[in-house]
């Protein structure tokens, strides 16, 4: 399931990332998608490539991984995001809901840390850390 009004743009200084051509209201879901659940082994595979940056820990024991599919891999990370996702280990799906009203032409974004709310810096940001950028 996928609302008909999403869409993907440009997002300033992010790449690509998912928008929405009309407002959505508050906990709204705005998309169900499937997922391709892998390995530890293909966890280790996948952290050599690029998919690493796309790939979610799958499972209640975090011991997979998944690759999504339909947009979620777009959706772009806010500490502030407007939308959280949920994982659904039995089904083996990912659905996203808005946390708050969205005005037409927004983006809309997640949490990359699994809750929309939480501060934890990211895998990324602490590699750029000890990098010095």
């Amino acid at each position: 399931m996928l609302k008909p009004e999403l869409f993907i743009d440009s997002s300033t200084g992010k790449g690509r990332g998912v928008f929405t051509n009309m407002a959505i209201k508050a906990d709204t879901i705005i998309e169900v998608a499937p997922v391709i659940v892998m390995s530890k082994e293909d966890r280790q595979l996948l952290d050599k490539t690029l998919l690493h940056d796309y790939i979610f820990e799958w499972g209640k024991l975090k011991d997979k991984c998944c690759m999504a599919l339909g947009l979620v891999p777009m959706y772009n990370h806010s500490y502030k995001s407007n939308c959280e996702y949920f994982m659904d280990f039995e089904e083996d799906t990912i659905a996203v809901k808005t946390v708050r009203n969205i005005k037409k032409g927004e983006e809309l974004t997640i949490n990359y840390n699994g809750d929309w709310h939480d501060p934890a810096k990211l895998w990324f940001e602490v590699s750029k850390a000890k990098n010095g950028q």
